[in-house]
């Protein structure tokens, strides 16, 4: 018994050294190598739940959490974990409970008490939002808001719309303003706003391109806020423009410091190319997310408080999902809980809302692909996992020849899956500005629409030192910071 312990503490010091070095696979496999021989120990099962956090999966990290108080109901670290992995998920009243119990036990924890101040807050705001919800329709920001009397003050010397429109020197003047880490004009922001409000709620959840054989199309993943990356895909594969066509897929905002200067940036490429520059919704183009890692933070500290609300407005009226062709499906997350989900389906959905819990809208923004047949519960606590077989099917059905998501970080910036059908895209470099990982964007070429993947490195930009983080709950920088760290 005495062995089997001891070689449990090894695997576990060799896990942590993993983690150290931000090597989070690793570390998450020899934890689990150390609970096959010790499935007793709640340090275990909290280091593993911290290594599930740091890699998003919420959901498992959760599981761990609760494992490790069923282990040891006195182990305090279990339950930061589990407030921790409750506040991920949006689950803010179960998050509550369980830092009240850490404040309770740890009164001098300043953290544990930042955490639980900022818990309740969310839980109180969340409780006077539904006493003041109305059963009517609930009014646009539009409504009241009276741009043309907004006026710009003579020392405001950076980019104006021209006529009210955005034109290329407008965005090339806007891109270098913000290079410069200096603020656009408020009345600019609400033009771009509310003119890309209308263009995409014109649009079909579903929309439906066809790339002629001699184009091509760029699609990119996740930038969440990385801007001098953006620029830098720019900078690499050139402008947007009728014959440069993009599309981004998801996860414009969040985690990095910029994403106010990365959603106005491809707002107003949307408006400048409608038809050749496209964005799709991810699943931080949602309240409960913005709320959580920091864009609601960031508008509110460079803007107002009723921009947030006309950006979620906005953000509700992107489409889930593009048809390249008839042959190739881009969506942020994945694909179904269920079978038999055809493309008529999305066609339906009713997307200017927050997404569900569950159903096809949800799947769209939070699946995740599995190397195993058949579906399991998600490791992020939402939706599912999909496998191969799912992945056939699915497109046997709906005559494609295979599909393109983002939603997670891949060392090399993009993974091809389940025999080639399944491929994965993200495009920020070393996000978080820690997980080292490459960026990459796929080329389309409508001749073949064989995917060519092209990959870069991070931008280090000189105004590094300079960086503001305005992530307002548990982000305390770009991405989470679990001052509760490792249990040796």
């Amino acid at each position: 018994m005495a062995e089997v312990t001891n070689e449990a503490e090894l695997l576990k010091e060799k896990a942590n050294k993993f983690f150290k070095e931000k090597d989070y696979e690793n570390a998450i496999k020899y934890y689990s190598e150390a609970l096959e021989l010790n499935p007793s120990n709640a340090i275990y099962y909290s280091n593993r739940s911290l290594a599930y956090l740091r890699t998003e999966c919420y959901g498992y990290a959760l599981a761990d959490a609760t494992k490790a108080l069923e282990v040891d109901k006195n182990y305090i670290k279990g339950y930061y974990r589990r407030a921790t992995s409750n506040m991920a998920l949006g689950k803010f009243k179960a998050a509550l409970k369980d830092y009240e119990t850490v404040v309770r036990v740890r009164p001098n924890d300043k953290d544990a008490r930042m955490k639980y101040q900022e818990c309740n807050k969310i839980v109180k705001q969340k409780a006077f939002e539904r006493a003041i919800a109305s059963d009517d329709k609930k009014k646009s920001v539009v409504d009241s808001l009276d741009i043309e009397s907004m006026t710009i003050e003579d020392d405001y010397v950076g980019p104006k719309l021209e006529d009210g429109k955005v034109t290329l020197q407008f965005m090339k003047d806007m891109m270098d303003w913000f290079k410069d880490q200096k603020k656009l004009h408020r009345k600019c922001a609400y033009q771009i706003l509310v003119q890309v409000k209308d263009v995409l709620s014109k649009l079909p959840s579903l929309v439906e391109i066809t790339i002629k054989e001699t184009d091509k199309l760029t699609i990119c993943g996740d930038t969440h806020g990385q801007y001098y990356d953006l620029l830098n895909i720019f900078e690499l594969n050139g402008l947007p423009s009728e014959t440069n066509p993009y599309l981004f897929n998801g996860d414009f905002v969040d985690r990095g410091s910029f994403s106010v200067e990365v959603i106005l940036t491809l707002f107003g490429f949307k408006l400048l190319y409608p038809d050749h520059f496209h964005l799709l919704r991810g699943n931080h183009e949602t309240d409960n997310m913005n709320q959580m890692y920091g864009f609601e933070g960031e508008v509110k500290a460079k803007y107002t408080a009723q921009m947030f609300q006309l950006f979620s407005e906005v953000f509700q009226w992107l489409p889930l999902a593009q048809c390249i062709n008839n042959k190739v499906l881009v969506m942020h997350g994945g694909l179904f809980s269920e079978d038999g989900v055809t493309l008529e389906d999305l066609r339906k959905i009713d997307r200017n809302r927050q997404p569900p819990d569950s159903g096809p809208m949800c799947d769209l923004l939070w699946s995740d692909p599995q190397p195993q047949n058949g579906r399991s519960i998600s490791k992020r606590g939402v939706s599912c996992q999909f496998g191969p077989d799912v992945t056939q099917h699915f497109l046997e059905q709906n005559k494609l020849d295979y599909i393109v998501r983002s939603h997670e970080v891949k060392a090399e910036g993009y993974e091809v899956t389940h025999s080639g059908k399944c491929i994965t895209v993200f495009s920020a470099p070393n996000y978080c500005d820690q997980m080292g990982n490459k960026g990459a964007y796929i080329h389309l070429r409508g001749s073949d629409l064989k995917p060519d993947f092209h990959q870069f490195t991070a931008v280090v930009s000189i105004f590094s030192d300079f960086y503001v983080f305005y992530n307002t709950t548990i982000n305390s920088s770009c991405c989470q910071n679990f001052p509760q760290d490792l249990s040796f």
